[in-house]
């Protein structure tokens, strides 16, 4: 996939809250009003945050974008976060497609 790039195509962030503990390029989910925090193992995400400032943060939550992923496929999945930051194959969780899966553990993927 070296010679195609999705990076930004239908991008749409939103700014929210950052709870304590939030890093740029980490699935992030829903903590309260407009806010958001880390994910733990297997919850549902609401999307990618950017890297956050004086408690605020960007989060991407629908468009491609680049995550860290744990044995992903290609095409339609159910992801859930990983608990580390990134998301993994689930029974329940966000319904998204894997456009792309690289060696380094990052994928590609269309919320």
């Amino acid at each position: 996939m070296s010679n195609c790039s999705f990076d930004g195509i239908g991008a749409v962030v939103a700014t929210f809250l950052a709870d304590e503990g939030v890093k740029g390029g980490q699935v992030v989910k829903l903590t309260g009003n407009g806010q958001v925090g880390p994910c733990t193992d297997s919850d549902k995400f609401c999307g990618v945050a950017l890297e956050p400032r004086a408690g605020i943060a960007g989060v991407q939550v629908k468009g491609f974008m680049t995550v860290a992923g744990t044995g992903l496929s290609l095409g339609a999945a159910t992801l859930a976060a990983d608990g580390k930051g990134g998301v993994k194959t689930a029974a329940e969780g966000v319904s998204a497609t894997v456009i792309s899966v690289d060696e380094d553990g990052s994928a590609v993927i269309c919320l």
